[in-house]
């Protein structure tokens, strides 16, 4: 017969997993390399001294090795001198100043040339031409220096108010007949003063010669004027 075993209830604690060697190493060899990083020397050696390196630490301390070797070559390059060029104390030379712009001087304005041009008669009016202004003052004027007086003077200013309302630059597109007393063509006035066109005594000038010269006086012309429409 065979007797029938119970089963034990005991319990069979699990061993402890064991770390892998090689990952112990690894975690040296990093370690090293950490607090050996001052010089690359120290720092190679404490992954070569691990017991059995494996071929990941080899490589490992070659390039710490190959990278402290760069920084010893590193400190034997003489330092470069400065490319600024250099003052006589040994100093950079300071940029050139940019010199401004030379302005050109300012022109003075040409002198004005003296008008050769005759200008006609000054007139200082009379007192008895108050009542009068602007050109027909003018005309008053004129009027009694040619002898006339003042009934001759209203003829005058009735002739002229017909003829061009005494504006000195009047003009009849239909003649061509210019200035107060509406001279035809108009630089017939140019007889008493190479300003006739703009200068209001020369063109009155000019007109009390023509009336003077045609019809005698002021009312003379005004009254052929009333019977012809014209004088």
């Amino acid at each position: 017969m065979f007797t029938r075993m119970k089963p034990s209830r005991a319990r069979h604690r699990a061993a402890p997993p064991q770390r892998h060697p090689a990952r112990k190493r690894v975690l040296v060899s990093a370690a090293a390399v950490l607090f050996a990083v001052g010089t690359a020397s120290s720092a190679s050696a404490a992954i070569i001294n691990t017991d059995d390196a494996t071929p990941e630490e080899q490589i490992a301390a070659e390039i710490v090795a190959d990278a402290g070797d760069a920084d010893y070559r590193w400190d034997q390059v003489a330092p470069m001198d400065s490319i600024l060029p250099a003052t006589e104390e040994g100093a950079p030379a300071e940029a050139a100043k940019a010199e401004p712009a030379e302005v050109p001087a300012e022109e003075e304005p040409a002198a004005e040339e003296e008008s050769t041009e005759s200008s006609g008669p000054s007139v200082d009016i009379a007192a008895d031409c108050g009542e009068y202004s602007g050109n027909k003052a003018i005309g008053c004027t004129m009027t009694l220096e040619a002898g006339w007086d003042m009934d001759e003077v209203g003829c005058l200013v009735s002739l002229w108010d017909r003829e061009s309302g005494w504006d000195e630059s009047a003009y009849n597109e239909g003649s061509g007949a210019y200035g107060i007393p509406q001279s035809l063509p108009g630089d017939k006035m140019a007889a008493n003063g190479d300003d006739w066109e703009t200068n209001p005594a020369t063109q009155i000038a000019w007109g009390l010669d023509y009336i003077e010269g045609r019809y005698d006086s002021p009312c003379g012309a005004w009254s052929h004027s009333e019977s012809n429409g014209w004088y």
